[in-house]
């Protein structure tokens, strides 16, 4: 629970502490004429630079890394999804960049939005309403007190935090339906909970929506907070919609979430398992800036995925470094081995390409080692359609993990099950047999010698 600040009248913020140094500024506002008029504002001033500006989340946290500013001055909405990226990336990059000052700009004196800024503690951050910057060095003053970890509220925010929130025509039944709607509940499950029937439930849900719009049209803020709460439900079901479309073939991640099967429900299945890991990486790990990094874990990652989308695989989970994916499942595919083979010299393909671009910005190179595995496994889905995780369990997993092993950089290893499976056979050095770890028998395996060009 964030605790009530005292606001601060402007009058009454002290600037012996200011510093000698000029105090570095990022503007981030997805309007051009707000980025220019704050620009001008602050260049009357004797002790403030701004030294960037941006435009959306992602150029929020792109131009954050390169300039590393004092402050960040930011709208709370923005492009993409015009929800409050500006709280989020500022937060990210102070996370980044420990003491980075923030200065939050809003049309709106919503509590809510000044609860997300200060929910990880409020020194150093500031909540401004634009219409009282406009006017006077209100703005200014913020930045030097952010600048050296104070905070400051607008007064109008501090009175909406005070508040006692007792406006809502809402009866506990209300908020209690009201909760289960945001949660994603479908209508037989909420009927099922309130002991009654789908079509009560659907009335009671029409009725409750009914009375939210007019609290909204009547300028009721209980009725508009409980609207943006439905509607920021909505946007988080359907991001994670999308993570799991991102994972899944086409048509396979709605049949999901609407329930095409059923949690838990265990298929038998022969398919080919694909893992690939990254040759080296901890050495790579030690020396490489965290940040930059991530964003070559994430190309890598992109690159992977797109792969195993293209030939309708289903990527089962990132571990760092490593992608697993399995081909044949959750709908079953009889050319499989041949669709896995297919991505893993996708994979390596795509990743040699990245790497030359890599090297042009100074980055290490990845070299991938990949294992290919045929074999009968358990899948089952585990969780539900909002969070669900897709699981394999058999030998099959195991013998891909331990292949890759055995793969030098660039190189893929496939299984004796997997040689045997394709339609058509590549040249590939056998190797063994030879006893892998957690395997009793020896196993042979067949090293790929190049990967073709294409399919």
């Amino acid at each position: 629970m964030v605790g009530v600040l005292a606001a601060l009248p402007p009058d009454s913020i002290s600037t012996s502490n200011t510093r000698m140094a000029r105090i570095s500024v990022l503007l981030a506002d997805d309007s051009v004429i707000v980025r220019e008029g704050l620009r001008a504002m602050l260049a009357m001033t004797d002790d403030v630079d701004v030294i960037g500006v941006a435009g959306d989340y992602d150029e929020l946290i792109t131009r954050a890394e390169e300039l590393a500013p004092q402050v960040i001055v930011t709208d709370i909405r923005m492009p993409p999804t015009f929800q409050r990226e500006g709280i989020d990336g500022a937060r990210l990059a102070r996370k980044r960049h420990l003491g980075t000052g923030i200065v939050v700009l809003s049309q709106f004196d919503d509590p809510e939005y000044a609860v997300a800024l200060l929910s990880e503690g409020a020194s150093g951050c500031a909540y401004l309403l634009k219409d009282g910057v406009a006017t006077g060095d209100q703005l200014a003053k913020a930045i030097r007190t952010v600048s050296t970890g104070g905070s400051m509220l607008d007064p109008k925010i501090v009175e909406a935090l005070v508040r006692p929130v007792s406006e809502s025509d809402l009866s506990s039944a209300d908020e209690e339906l009201l909760g289960m709607v945001a949660e994603g509940r479908p209508l037989n499950a909420i009927a099922l909970a309130r002991g009654t029937t789908g079509a009560d439930v659907a009335a009671s849900v029409e009725q409750l929506f009914l009375k939210l719009a007019q609290q909204a049209t009547g300028g009721r803020d209980a009725g508009l907070r409980n609207l943006r709460r439905l509607h920021q439900a909505i946007v988080d079901r359907e991001e994670q919609g999308e993570r799991l479309s991102r994972m899944l073939p086409g048509g396979i991640a709605e049949r999901l979430r609407q329930g095409g099967q059923e949690a838990g429900e265990t298929q038998r299945l022969v398919v080919t398992v694909l893992i690939s890991d990254v040759r080296g990486y901890s050495s790579i790990a030690e020396t490489s800036d965290p940040s930059r990094l991530a964003g070559q874990l994430r190309d890598h990652r992109t690159i992977a995925s797109d792969a195993v989308l293209a030939e309708h695989g289903t990527v089962m989970q990132f571990v760092g470094d490593s992608v697993m994916a399995v081909f044949g499942a959750p709908e079953p595919q009889a050319d499989h081995a041949d669709r896995a083979l297919c991505a893993a010299n996708a994979i390596q393909r795509g990743q040699v390409a990245l790497n030359r671009r890599w090297w042009v910005d100074g980055l290490p190179a990845f070299e991938l080692g990949v294992g290919l595995s045929t074999g009968l496994v358990a899948a089952a889905f585990i969780g539900s359609a909002e969070r669900a995780e897709y699981s394999l369990v058999g030998d099959a997993v195991n013998l891909a993990q331990r292949l890759q092993q055995f793969a030098a950089p660039g190189e893929t290893i496939l299984s004796e099950a997997t040689h045997a499976a394709l339609s058509k056979v590549p040249k590939a050095d056998r190797l063994g047999p030879t006893l892998v770890k957690g395997r009793k028998e020896p196993v042979t395996a067949f090293r790929v010698l190049a990967p073709p060009p294409g399919r």
